[in-house]
């Protein structure tokens, strides 16, 4: 399919559904339908099996006629990081049932994946999942969940065989979040918000039904999985001066009385770096025309991590006494965050958590060292005992 092939298409589909007149769900879900959610799917799954690319021309089309998009931010789990890997490992039953719901925002997700006791670590996590004939049992505690107050389903994983080395012993599942023995409580963060919560599975009976790949092969699925939220994390489009570096910019502008030599001297060379990072993630983007995200996408998640810490310290700083205040300590539990829409005490707390969520900094730099540079691996030597005989 060209440009102008899909130009036509998506017009012919604001025809028909007029954004001003028609109900935004219904939109929505039209949208899907036609396959103009995300092109580079397969058709009835809300693509038309057409390159990754074209996405921008459906989305300049939508965005001239003023038509409603699926608040994205709100959704971030399910569209970065759920549907890809249920696209590539989902049976045909699963797809149809979860992505249309999914990127319309009907149905919230989640990811169970770390642990208190398995955080970098991942492989070594201790959930158990019990099979009993067609049914899996689950017992575990997961920690750092986003949206899990919100989320109708969450991407698991789960330990099925503790006799194998912690890497061929995970299996991987959708688990309903409504279900009994789900119990999410809230953790209250330095932001004073929870915006992340602990879980704790309890008894939970999982359908095999909902299983994503082969029974044991979770880690390979979950590495789809994480190699797509490191590219959602760190990859995000932004015009120039979007995300952090906008509101210190426009401080810089309007509050010519607050400028030091130093402080503008550290401006320009974070602003160059969020103009590089922001062109290399449009060239990784490219890149995923050509197939699945790789470990490149952790590399753009170590620079998105050190760059919002560096700009959201640098604007306090330029701010100083104004730097101090903070609006409001009131404990909420918001369904998404966002950094330019509040303060700068707000952005300068919250980046904080950048170099931990989505895979710490430190694991990202063995990632990008061992799996982008070649360098040699770090001494593993766990890497053939069974889980059960692992140190805890």
């Amino acid at each position: 399919m060209t440009p102008e092939e899909l130009r036509a298409k998506t017009r012919e589909f604001l025809a028909a559904h007029p954004p001003a007149s028609t109900d935004r769900l219904d939109f929505l879900r039209a949208r899907f339908d036609a396959g103009l959610a995300w092109v580079h799917f397969p058709q009835g799954l809300g693509g038309l099996g057409a390159s990754r690319s074209l996405q921008a021309v459906v989305d300049a089309e939508l965005a001239a006629a003023k038509a409603p998009d699926n608040d994205p931010r709100r959704i971030g789990i399910g569209l970065g990081m759920a549907a890809p890997t249920i696209l590539q490992y989902g049976t045909e039953e699963q797809k149809r049932r979860y992505l249309q719901p999914l990127w319309t925002g009907e149905e919230v997700w989640c990811q169970l994946f770390s642990e208190p006791g398995a955080g970098s670590d991942l492989a070594a996590l201790g959930t158990r999942a019990v099979r009993e004939g067609d049914t899996w049992v689950v017992d575990g505690q997961k920690v750092w969940t986003s949206s899990a107050h919100v989320a109708r389903w969450a991407i698991l994983i789960a330990r099925t065989d503790p006799d194998v080395p912690k890497h061929r012993g995970i299996t991987y599942f959708v688990c309903d979040m409504t279900d009994p023995g789900v119990e999410v409580r809230p953790l209250r963060q330095i932001t004073g918000e929870a915006e992340f919560n602990e879980v704790f599975l309890t008894g939970v009976r999982i359908p095999d039904t909902r299983r994503l790949g082969e029974v044991g092969d979770g880690w390979k699925v979950a590495q789809t999985t994480l190699n797509n939220e490191r590219v959602a994390i760190g990859g995000m489009r932004l015009p120039r001066e979007g995300g952090m570096i906008g509101p210190v910019s426009a401080t810089w502008r309007e509050r010519p009385e607050l400028r030091t030599h130093d402080l503008h001297q550290r401006l320009l060379k974070l602003w160059v770096e969020a103009e590089v990072s922001r062109l290399t993630a449009e060239r990784l983007r490219q890149q995923l025309v050509a197939g699945q995200p790789g470990p490149e996408g952790a590399g753009m998640k170590l620079a998105f991590a050190r760059l919002n810490q560096e700009i959201s310290g640098l604007e306090v700083e330029l701010l100083g006494e104004e730097g101090l205040l903070y609006d409001d300590w009131t404990m909420r539990r918001p369904e998404l965050v966002d950094f330019t829409g509040r303060e700068a005490g707000y952005r300068y707390l919250r980046s904080k958590g950048n170099s931990i969520e989505g895979g710490t900094s430190e694991v990202l730099l063995n990632i990008v060292a061992e799996r982008v540079l070649g360098l040699p691996p770090e001494p593993r030597t766990d890497k053939d005992v069974a889980w059960k005989d692992l140190a805890r």
